[in-house]
């Protein structure tokens, strides 16, 4: 049995207010110093540090302190004291009091662990994933877990003051392949026949609609068996949302509510009330991205007109082309004299860079300091059509003009990364400032030159504008959906539609996106039979809750705000999974393993 009781305070709970009260703190040694005949531990919780004396002379179990090593788990009762002046310690929140230790007990001692915890964020990234529970003991950690539970607290204080109810929908569900590759369960008891962990709840809520619940959320686990990125895990948390008999504006206000709702709690951050909203073809015109980062310029500049006939083939090419461009970015000032953000080096390196998003290269016109101009393009084109591409791009001394030609989905995808890329190296971005936008009017198809027929932009069950549906058959690539995408410092941190509720609008969606009726059966009979029996208009939205965390808690990196993330192979470095199993757990789910090819 343990001699020393219940626990009275976390560490940082104890404030010069408790001075003389007989307290009983527990936790890990993070830090200890022997003095002789004093010992100075540093104790800590998942509130911080609390320093602890052990005086031979007032405390009977001293001998035990001298045992005391780094991460051994203590508990201690004492009397919360006032530091002497030349021993306070600022930077603690603690730094004024410590407890003068009575007794103590060592619950668990510990091996010298592989890295110190206070200097954690100096080891490499893979140690500290396969060390997960010490890594968790750091401050920043602490802090991250710290934020994500109480977004979660909040979350669904607000969704309950609003009128949903949490609904927990399946892990274990049917594959509906379109869209990212599924997480595939097999079943033992129907021999070849497989489960699907959820890519989201979307079927699902819906359904829930159908039942009359009116108002769903849920804070939802979701999988897709898809390649990592730095905001990007195979399992991730969703808050996830539905509502009946509502418009557009109503789910957009309750979403933004919501989002505003953490920010201001969890953040102390004030979003304003009202924010602008953006039609997905003026962002891409203007920013080359359907997530705009609109805190700095280096806007698109569209010169598809002057490049006509102007003698420069690769951009004559562009134009002649369906659906090509010739666009460019002014880096204002980014090779002026004093303030050369930009070299000859860099601008090559540049050329490079845009590779990577299908352009052929980076063509680019600099403007000396003289008005001079050094380019090598410029000699295959007229004056008066450089003059007039530089007017339209306001080009002035130590500006850089760079251009992209291809067909707009290159030119876009180039230029949206490349502004960004710019602005990263000119330092242009505010980042204490949190820029909020509503992306609307997405295109409702995308043509997908690998498939060959038009795929869902978002998915198969958002509403078409209404004003569009005359164009379902005839020109599917000009109807626009009913979508809305939350956009907060060029990431989207949430997206959502309009539904379709009509079922003879949903079995047109799907034929123009070439299903047939037997696969329309397959996939998603238990889903359209629905329909049959009153659908309500309903919407919806749901939000990437592991981003929120990273925007409210300054990290670029999904893997800083989850408990135990994977890594870029998908695999989890503590557990070491995925991992094989017995011959009899895959004999039993009648699973050969074969070599993959």
């Amino acid at each position: 049995m343990p001699k020393i009781g219940d626990r009275t305070h976390y560490c940082t709970e104890l404030a010069e207010s408790d001075i003389g009260k007989t307290v009983t703190v527990k936790g890990w040694a993070a830090k200890r110093r022997d003095f002789g005949g004093l010992i100075f531990v540093d104790l800590r919780d998942r509130t911080g540090i609390m320093q602890v004396v052990f005086d031979a002379s007032q405390t009977p179990d001293f001998a035990l302190a001298e045992s005391v090593r780094s991460e051994y788990v203590l508990a201690v009762t004492g009397t919360l004291r006032r530091r002497d002046d030349d021993m306070i310690n600022p930077k603690l929140k603690t730094g004024t009091v410590e407890v003068l230790a009575h007794s103590a007990e060592i619950l668990a001692d510990a091996d010298t662990p592989p890295f110190a915890i206070d200097e954690a964020d100096k080891v490499n990234e893979l140690t500290r994933l396969k060390y997960r529970y010490l890594d968790l003991r750091t401050d920043g950690m602490v802090e991250r877990m710290r934020m994500r539970s109480e977004m979660m607290h909040v979350t669904r204080e607000y969704m309950h003051k609003h009128g949903f109810w949490e609904v927990e929908t399946p892990y274990l569900g049917k594959s509906t392949p379109e869209g990212a590759r599924d997480y595939l369960v097999p079943s033992r008891i129907k021999n070849g026949a497989f489960y699907a962990l959820p890519q989201s709840p979307q079927l699902y809520k819906q359904l829930l609609m159908i039942g009359g619940v009116d108002k769903y959320y849920q804070i939802a686990r979701c999988f897709r068996d898809e390649d990592l990125r730095a905001n990007r895990q195979p399992e991730f948390t969703q808050i996830d949302m539905e509502m009946s008999f509502c418009t557009q504006r109503q789910v957009m206000d309750t979403a933004y509510g919501l989002v505003r709702d953490i920010f201001k709690k969890c953040g102390g951050v004030k979003l304003p009330a009202k924010i602008r909203e953006m039609p997905y073809d003026e962002a891409m015109t203007r920013f080359g991205s359907d997530k705009p980062d609109t805190r700095f310029g280096l806007e698109l500049v569209d010169v598809s007109d002057l490049a006509k006939g102007c003698g420069f083939q690769v951009f004559e090419r562009a134009v002649a082309t369906k659906d090509g461009s010739v666009r460019l970015i002014n880096a204002k000032g980014f090779v002026s004299e004093k303030n050369q953000i930009l070299s000859r080096r860099d601008v090559d390196a540049l050329g490079e860079f845009v590779k990577t998003y299908r352009a052929k290269g980076l063509a680019w016109i600099w403007v000396k300091p003289d008005g001079e101009l050094n380019s090598s393009i410029t000699k295959f084109m007229s004056k008066e059509t450089v003059d007039a591409i530089l007017a339209r791009a306001n080009a002035e001394p130590g500006d850089i003009l760079l251009f992209a030609a291809d067909k707009n989905d290159v030119v876009f995808k180039t230029l949206g990364a490349l502004r960004l890329h710019l602005a990263e190296k000119g330092k242009l971005i505010d980042k204490s400032k949190f820029d909020v936008l509503w992306l609307v009017d997405f295109p409702m198809f995308e043509w997908s030159d690998e498939e060959k027929r038009f795929v869902a932009q978002h998915h198969p069950f958002t509403m078409p504008h209404e004003s569009d549906l005359e164009f379902l058959e005839s020109d599917p690539a000009r109807v626009r959906a009913a979508a809305y995408d939350l956009i907060i410092n060029g990431e989207e941190s949430g997206g959502g539609s309009l539904r379709i509720h009509d079922r003879r609008l949903q079995e047109r969606i799907f034929r123009i996106l070439g299903f047939t009726d037997e696969q329309i059966e397959e996939r998603f009979g238990f889903f359209v039979n629905a329909f049959k029996y009153g659908a309500p208009p309903h919407g919806g939205l749901a939000f990437g809750f592991d981003r929120l965390v990273m925007m409210l808690t300054d990290t670029d990196n999904i893997k800083d705000v989850i408990a135990f993330p994977k890594i870029q192979n998908a695999s989890d470095m503590m557990t070491q999974a995925p991992t094989p199993v017995d011959k009899k757990q895959t004999d039993d789910l009648g699973i050969k393993i074969v070599d993959k090819i």
